[in-house]
């Protein structure tokens, strides 16, 4: 199918078209709004552990009331307006997964199953670079 341009036009028309970002303000943007939901996250553990909860529930509590909210703010459309700001500073994975059930209308495997292995990919890839490089300090600390 033949759309009247050339190669050099589409290549010219593409790069108008994409707009570079600005890192040196979306990575402050990102770790502000990334420290803000791990703020959010301890103030919530201390508060929880302040009622009375031993240690272990009040984290548990924790994981449910952010994961609560996130799936709140995504129900009404304000989790994307958050996260056109924040960028990846809403990616902390406990708000990410509920953030993640938006994208269930592309799918269970294409969507949803994409979403979350994206989300949890670089959690799964630096926990176990980091046991590993943990582990073999310990072997020759020890």
């Amino acid at each position: 199918m033949d759309i009247g341009i050339s190669r050099q036009g589409y290549s010219q028309m593409c790069k108008r078209a994409s707009k570079g970002t600005k890192w040196y303000i979306t990575v402050p943007k990102a770790f502000f709004f990334g420290g803000l939901i791990c703020t959010l996250g301890q103030s919530l553990l201390d508060m929880f552990s302040s009622l009375g909860l031993e240690r272990k529930s009040a984290s548990l509590a924790v994981s449910v009331t952010l994961i609560f909210l996130s799936a709140l703010l995504t129900a009404l459309g304000w989790y994307e307006k958050i996260a056109k700001h924040a960028g990846a500073g809403t990616l902390v994975p406990i708000t990410g997964f509920a953030n993640a059930l938006e994208f269930k209308t592309e799918g269970w495997i294409l969507g949803l199953g994409a979403k979350i292995f994206i989300i949890s990919g670089p959690v799964i890839l630096y926990g176990t670079l980091a046991s590993v490089i943990y582990g073999i300090i310990y072997y020759f600390a020890r």
